[in-house]
């Protein structure tokens, strides 16, 4: 968030806790003189309202968000692993979850950030010279995140202590004791707290100098969608591998199967568009300011610079603590194009199980594609001119990157494959990645290396240069929290189950894919050996499912997706695949081998609460399995 006042560090080290191990949710701190400071005028009350915000996790800190590295879109090199990342949330995706020490561990930090914005709401009253309506809205902002974080941590853990109010520091040990609310009174809890935000937000931020990233109504009632949809979701909505667990105070912690949560879900969820396109939110198409981008280049240019293109029209939130961050990711992403070690780091690199979410250029699977039944996928095919704008032209690659959907070349980049970016968006002379040992963006030290050879392209801004071909000058930007294609899908999703295939549940996915160059659902599915599969709530769940994972990948939502449909363990549990990239020779490069093993038990589905945390409090009960 841009505050115009730099946020004073000795917050942190005054007022906030010194361990989560305390147990303190939310006991007032007793030095009341450094809280009076704080709302003695309105300049210090801004920079605690930027403190409540400061504890927003990171989407695309990568070795911090367990959505990223966490799940199974990404991999590392082992001896990056080994440097830097195996006492990080990567250490999540190799079986290595633990509850003395958990990984991804938000809990204290969050609580903190509640604890914060508690503080806040009772002491905003206290500042001269505010205007109500200031107060009324900085109130409604604390109020939202305080909602948000306690969303966060519910997603992570299931049941939570909720925790509404600050309690004195003259509260007894036992007062301070939570004990885990049923998962249906948090949800209720949360979304009443959003819902009494919604008076007091502003539409759009008119201070866009000093104001982008704070919360407006959009982002509110859009929050409000997501979390809806993770109470009607499998994982919370009917878990029966959870119904007997109650805990030592015999509570009934999930709820037996409600489908009129998703009718509560698809409600949320069109509200939450229609006060999006209200405030001028829209699918983001690129402009052609010169005019000289054809049909699939402009298609393209869209797809490259939905998520980087700063503040475009549909990202509905975006973090701006993240710039650092988008920085960060996009070094990390980026192939090589300069004879400059280092001048990229290209070590995130993508698994090959997500390569094959990708559709056709049919608009279909893989597997329900006719013209790709008994296709050798791994047999090699010399590029024409016809494949120039995707594929280096002579050279042979696998007929896998061959008549696939626009997205795929757009967000991914591949041996061979060209990347098209600033002053290259057109169909001339485009970068070529070659990614073979020792090559440019190939393996040239122990961990400087995309180890698979698949790049997520997607995460780069096409306005990035390499600056006088040694250096990579980066453009950062906000990364999106929400954009209007997540609500799109999920308003589609939860129509679907509650009211089957309807129109509106086709025409919002059509509007996704429509926008990445491909026919309508049921255009496409007229190929298919499956034709009616549009037409049923089973067959429509897949489809939409297998859109969220192929427009949403690399944003940290597959992994949250995968979790509330419990579909985690299908797709986790297995070998991380890729190219043989040691290798120079094409046929041997082109050999897919087994990097390391991913390991995704049913217990995963839930954070385990730290060991000493359960002692400190024994009212906390730990998840099943840990």
């Amino acid at each position: 968030m841009k505050i115009r006042y730099i946020i004073i560090l000795v917050f942190f080290a005054i007022i906030g806790f010194t361990s989560c191990k305390n147990d303190y949710l939310d006991v007032v701190p007793d030095d009341i003189a450094t809280i009076d400071h704080a709302f003695r005028d309105e300049i210090q009350a801004e920079k605690y309202l930027a403190t409540c915000y400061r504890y927003l996790p990171s989407v695309c800190n990568f070795g911090n968000n367990p959505a990223m590295l966490g799940g199974d879109e990404f991999w590392v090199p082992d001896a990056e692993w080994d440097l830097t990342y195996k006492n990080s949330v990567a250490a999540i995706a190799r079986g290595f979850q633990n509850s003395n020490a958990p990984y991804g561990n938000f809990y204290g930090s969050l609580y903190q950030g509640i604890r914060h914005c508690n503080i806040l709401m009772e002491r905003i009253d206290e500042v001269p010279n505010m205007t109500e309506f200031e107060r009324k809205r900085w109130r409604a902002e604390a109020r939202f995140l305080k909602a948000y974080y306690h969303f966060y941590l519910l997603r992570m853990y299931g049941p939570i202590p909720i925790v509404d109010k600050n309690l004195p520091v003259s509260s007894g040990s036992e007062d301070v004791k939570y004990k885990r609310q049923p998962v249906d009174e948090c949800f209720n809890y949360i979304v009443s707290e959003i819902d009494s935000t919604f008076e007091f937000l502003p539409p759009i931020i008119q201070n866009t100098t000093e104001e982008l990233g704070r919360v407006t109504l959009p982002i509110a009632k859009a929050v409000k969608a997501r979390v809806l949809m993770l109470a009607a979701s499998p994982l919370f909505n009917g878990n029966s591998e959870m119904l007997n667990f109650r805990g030592k105070f015999d509570v009934q912690y999930f709820p037996e199967y409600d489908n009129e949560k998703w009718k509560k879900a698809a409600e949320a969820c069109k509200e939450a568009i229609d006060a999006a396109e209200a405030s001028g939110h829209e699918l983001y198409e690129f402009k052609d300011p010169l005019g000289t981008l054809d049909g699939e280049m402009l298609i393209r240019a869209s797809l490259r610079k939905r998520i980087p293109e700063r503040w475009n029209s549909e990202i509905i939130w975006g973090n701006t603590l993240d710039a650092g961050a988008s920085s960060t990711i996009q070094r990390w992403s980026q192939a090589n194009f300069t004879t400059a070690i280092g001048a990229t780091k290209q070590a995130l690199a993508v698994t090959y199980n997500v390569l094959e979410s990708y559709y056709t250029k049919n608009g279909l699977p893989i597997s329900e594609d006719p013209e790709w039944q008994g296709k050798d996928l791994m047999a090699l095919r010399k590029a024409l001119d016809a494949d120039k704008n995707n594929i280096a032209f002579g050279e042979e690659v696998p007929e896998f990157n061959f008549d696939r959907e626009p997205r795929y070349y757009a967000d991914l980049g591949f041996d061979r494959g060209t990347w098209h970016w600033q002053g290259k968006l057109t169909t001339i002379d485009p970068y070529i990645v070659k990614c073979r040992q020792s090559e440019l963006s190939g393996q040239q030290t122990i961990w400087e290396y995309n180890i698979t050879g698949f790049f997520p392209k997607k995460l780069c801004n096409p306005d990035n240069t390499f600056s006088g071909g040694n250096s990579y000058a980066i453009e950062s930007f906000a990364f999106p929290i929400v954009r209007l294609s997540d609500l799109y899908l999920a308003y589609a999703e939860a129509l679907n189950e509650y009211n089957g295939p309807t129109d509106d549940v086709h025409s919002y996915v059509n509007a996704i894919r429509l926008r990445a160059g491909l026919p309508t659902v049921n255009d496409s599915y007229t190929l298919s050996n499956n034709s009616t599969k549009p037409t049923t709530i089973d067959g429509m769940r897949e489809i939409i499912h297998a859109e969220r994972l192929v427009e949403l990948t690399y944003e940290g939502r597959r992994y949250w997706d995968l979790r509330r449909w419990k579909k985690a363990e299908l797709y986790m549990n297995h070998n991380v695949k890729g190219w043989n990239t040691s290798e120079k020779d094409k046929n041997a490069f082109y050999t897919l081998v087994n990097f390391g093993t991913r390991i995704f038990n049913k217990r995963d589905y839930f954070w385990p609460f730290e060991d000493n945390h359960i002692i400190v409090n024994p009212n906390i009960d730990q998840n099943p399995g840990w």
